[in-house]
């Protein structure tokens, strides 16, 4: 099978220790945003600061490149073509399909590799988000987390939630000053999740359409409470 193209750091490659365990009995799928790669959150690994005894796959994948409406046609990465920047985000569905069996292809390549769903996180910024969301929710085995970072739930009026995930945790991380994707699309994506009976928790930060060091701590600590169960 063709896999997204990704980069992937192994425990080895970021624990500090000689005695921690190399090999990884969790991982967290990591989806950048519009216009990036599967290089922009890889940095961001080591800050974490896991313990050694929490050895974590993390896979950054890279969406295809292709023309961009909003942007006046120009092709660069993205996981679908946005058609309207409005509040409701018109989308190309066909393409956001595809993003979504890509990214569900490797979490099924994670359970091959001998990871539990129950130890496997989905987080996304921005377009990757929506991605998750769609991904996370609609996906028949639990799943350990759903984390989401200035971002919309661009089909929360179509997507069929399945039963495996129906007490996933869920934390959704936004700034303040979002020009791009506007805190008024993450509260909404909070209010649609609760009508579906999810219990997400939402936290923003004084920051623009990014990711500040304190949002890093508190990433670290989610993670670090997810995969403690």
């Amino acid at each position: 099978m063709n896999y997204l193209p990704s980069i992937e750091v192994e425990p080895r490659d970021y624990l500090d220790s000689a005695n921690a365990p190399y090999i990884a009995d969790a991982a967290v799928i990591w989806l950048h945003g519009l216009g990036a790669s599967g290089h922009d959150f890889q940095p961001i690994v080591p800050e974490l600061h896991l313990p050694n005894d929490m050895p974590v796959r993390f896979i950054f994948p890279h969406a295809p490149t292709i023309p961009v409406t909003i942007n006046g046609g120009i092709q660069m990465p993205a996981w679908y073509d946005i058609l309207t920047l409005d509040i409701e985000r018109k989308i190309n569905e066909q393409q956001f399909s595809a993003s979504v069996n890509g990214v569900t292809a490797l979490i099924e390549r994670e359970l091959e590799r001998g990871i539990s769903s129950e130890r496997i996180i989905l987080a996304g910024f921005s377009q990757g988000g929506a991605i998750a969301y769609e991904v996370a929710l609609s996906y028949d085995k639990p799943l350990a987390g759903l984390m989401t970072m200035s971002t919309y739930f661009a089909t929360h009026k179509t997507i069929n939630p399945h039963p495996a995930n129906k007490n996933i945790p869920i934390h959704i991380f936004h700034g303040m000053y979002d020009p791009m994707v506007p805190e008024a699309m993450g509260k909404q994506a909070v209010a649609a999740l609760e009508q579906m009976g999810y219990a997400p928790e939402y936290i923003t930060y004084p920051m623009e359409h990014e990711v500040c060091q304190q949002q890093i701590d508190d990433i670290s600590r989610w993670v670090q409470t997810q995969l403690s169960r």
